[in-house]
């Protein structure tokens, strides 16, 4: 059982969108359409901070660390994009450093897009379950720097922020914040190219909502629990215009989905899962 200890996060301040159209090279139509059909009007950036700088953040704010640093065993951080250091460079040796996790073993998980956050969580679970320590701890950072123009947008699609999360977890049965389903599909025909050309984004637009669809459900059948039980749908960075399709799909209230930019990272930073009301983040 993955059982969710505890959760913190950082949010750098917002910054307009409208900032980034030369960058982007966007089209005053397209700037228009990320602000009132996306829900995209502004996003949280801190440029003058480094990658390590805004995952230590988050860890730091996770007080139910401090005095527990020798029961983490392991130390995974959730990548979107590939990370740009060479081999064996990473964020996370300076960030165990910092943290005095240097005994934990340390790895990336990446190549599974907006997923690679909860497939850590799963991973973390999967390692501590097997670990003849019954005390043993994971720790779960998430976030990475938006460096370059192809890795602060994905055209057409949405605008990247640099929100982090950490998430202590523990393989704990009896704790209130647990993860019961979890489900993943895999389309590699999507990854030939780092920005999909016109034929692969037309296939994939059109296999994006039944593909979300089939997962949640599976997620849901794993869980033990329907659609109506859900008291919170936690969605990736995508835009809004995506969700209301998804939504008249799977007959879920868009009021079930949290789906406000602004606050968005904190919410799925925060909230967890409780008896007869379950959260489910989605990607």
């Amino acid at each position: 059982m993955t059982s969710i200890t505890a959760v913190s996060s950082c949010l750098p301040d917002t910054v307009p969108i409208a900032r980034f159209q030369r960058r982007l090279q966007l089209t005053d139509v397209q700037l228009r359409r990320y602000q009132r059909f996306y829900g995209l009007a502004e996003v949280c950036r801190d440029p003058a901070a480094t990658e390590t700088e805004l995952l230590l953040r988050a860890a730091t704010k996770l007080v139910e660390l401090r005095g527990q640093e020798q029961r983490v065993k392991y130390v995974l951080q959730a990548r979107t994009m590939p990370s740009p250091l060479p081999y064996p460079l990473t964020a996370l040796g300076p960030l165990q450093a910092e943290l005095g996790l240097e005994h934990a073993a340390a790895f990336v998980v990446s190549h599974h897009a907006c997923a690679s956050g909860l497939l850590a969580l799963d991973l973390a679970g999967t390692l501590l379950a097997a670990d003849p320590d019954p005390n043993a701890l994971a720790l779960v950072v998430a976030g990475e720097k938006a460096f370059t123009a192809q890795t602060q947008s994905i055209p057409d699609v949405t605008v990247m922020g640099e929100g982090t999360a950490a998430v202590l977890v523990s393989a704990d049965r009896s704790g209130p914040d647990r993860m019961t389903g979890y489900a993943a599909r895999t389309y590699p025909r999507f990854g030939d190219e780092f920005i999909m050309g016109e034929v692969a984004a037309k296939e994939f637009q059109d296999l994006y909502g039944p593909g979300l669809c089939e997962v949640i459900a599976a997620a849901l059948a794993e869980a033990g629990c329907g659609i109506d039980e859900l008291a919170l749908v936690l969605p990736h960075n995508v835009n809004r215009l995506s969700w209301l399709g998804v939504c008249k799909d799977l007959g879920l209230p868009l009021e079930k989905v949290f789906l406000d930019p602004s606050r968005r990272a904190a919410g799925a930073a925060g909230a967890g899962g409780r008896p007869g009301r379950r959260t489910a983040p989605s990607s």
